[in-house]
């Protein structure tokens, strides 16, 4: 019997570093993901922008188009100007439903950013160097109100270049974009400084 008194410790560490580095083994397929980031709680955005900051530090390209937040002047916005060799960012939207109360309003602006975002899925197939990484922040609102078809932004999704990355974010992701997307992610809300009057913050919400 070992003297080590870690030694069973030990033991169990190695194999279960042995059975990881089989799974990691297995793991051979390299592609672009489509990745979803939805649900009631805060961090969509942010954990997207994490996304984004990742890539720029790993030398790629980069394109963001916000389909909703456009008028706000937001904290990721004026960081990302500071790459413009790596990124391109472009505020198509025009606020909440609420805020603009017209629909066709709205749904102009949804088509005119989506069309943004289609030309530069596109470009990727012509142009040198290629978007490695496409932020479609807040795509899922107006999806979410049939601003967009829907079977338009799959079918795109779907005949994307291989090896582009698309994140979408927002709350009520249509199930039909979780059937296609390779990775999505549900936001819990468990607490929210907002119930409690607490109103948006710099560095916090934007």
């Amino acid at each position: 019997m070992s003297d080590d008194p870690y030694a069973r410790d030990n033991e169990k560490a190695r194999k279960r570093k042995e059975a990881r580095d089989k799974m990691l083994a297995e793991k051979t397929i390299e592609k672009g993901l489509t990745i979803v980031h939805t649900g009631k709680g805060k961090g969509k955005s942010t954990a997207a922008f994490g996304l984004v900051f990742r890539a720029i530090g790993n030398g790629m390209r980069v394109g963001v188009i916000q389909f909703v937040k456009g008028k706000w002047e937001t904290g990721e916005r004026f960081a990302l100007e500071k790459f413009p060799d790596q990124v391109e960012i472009y505020r198509m939207g025009e606020g909440f439903s609420w805020e603009t109360q017209d629909r066709g309003r709205d749904i102009q602006a949804a088509r005119a950013a989506w069309d943004k975002a289609k030309e530069m899925i596109e470009a990727c197939r012509t142009e040198l160097p290629p978007f490695d990484m496409l932020l479609l922040d807040e795509l899922n609102i107006p999806l979410r109100y049939d601003n967009l078809p829907i079977d338009e932004v799959v079918e795109t999704l779907k005949n994307k270049p291989h090896d582009l990355h698309v994140i979408i974010t927002g709350r009520n992701a249509k199930d039909e974009l979780v059937e296609v997307a390779d990775l999505v992610t549900d936001m819990t809300m468990v607490k929210h400084p907002f119930r409690a009057g607490v109103k948006a913050q710099k560095g916090i919400e934007f």
